[in-house]
């Protein structure tokens, strides 16, 4: 670790994932985006580790990290969180946990948007400024407010088309946003306990099921024995 080093930042939430260094202030320096999919775990620590030789960057002279928390798919948050809790728990550097969702609204300008992702092949999960995302079962549409207006990120044939661009623009600065969140927060020392830090699933996959509170999530039939840390 180095005191005042620069930023890692990580997002697996949607299918986009990035990786994002930049500086203890939160100016970005390099941003590396790359469609994952649903195959985060394929290229996330060789991305990392091309941005950092690209940067000249050491991974012993970062200052922090920080990881984008969702929501999102369950195998994406998972991947990119797990990566980020090793990274700090084998350089002993500091890390926070910011919301992809309230990131992306950020991106988006901010004021009276509303985020909508997907939850599975049906569903989709809504998240408003300051609230807990919710989901939207469905077939049931977003009850807009007169002044609100959408923006749709991984939903390329189930939202209206002007709500997906404003979801890829949104993306386009989702790197900047959670860094400048992040940096405020490492600034401020309010950083996460690799414990408790979890991501905000949307839907787990078929055969999980969420845990109590402090607990794990355990996989149920053949599984049933072994837990794994949110």
């Amino acid at each position: 670790m180095t005191a005042g080093g620069p930023l890692l930042v990580v997002d697996t939430a949607t299918t986009r994932a990035l990786v994002v260094l930049g500086d203890p202030d939160g100016a970005p320096r390099s941003e590396r985006t790359w469609v994952a999919g649903y195959r985060h775990g394929e290229e996330l620590l060789v991305r990392i580790e091309v941005l950092l030789r690209d940067e000249s960057v050491a991974t012993t002279d970062l200052g922090g990290l920080v990881v984008g928390t969702g929501p999102g798919a369950f195998t994406g948050l998972r991947v990119g969180i797990a990566t980020v809790k090793a990274l700090a728990h084998a350089l002993r550097i500091p890390v926070v946990g910011v919301s992809t969702g309230e990131a992306l609204l950020a991106a988006a300008g901010g004021g009276q948007r509303v985020l909508v992702q997907p939850a599975g092949p049906n569903d989709r999960v809504l998240t408003r400024a300051g609230t807990a995302p919710r989901i939207l079962p469905g077939g049931e549409e977003p009850d807009l407010g007169p002044d609100e207006t959408l923006v749709a990120v991984d939903l390329d044939d189930r939202a209206p088309v002007d709500a997906v661009a404003a979801g890829l623009a949104a993306h386009d600065a989702l790197g900047s946003a959670l860094l400048r969140a992040g940096a405020t927060r490492l600034a401020a020392g309010d950083v996460d306990d690799l414990a408790t830090l979890a991501p905000e699933y949307v839907t787990l996959p078929r055969g999980v099921r969420a845990a109590p509170a402090g607990d794990g999530v355990e996989l149920s039939g053949t599984a049933s024995e072994a837990r794994t840390a949110r």
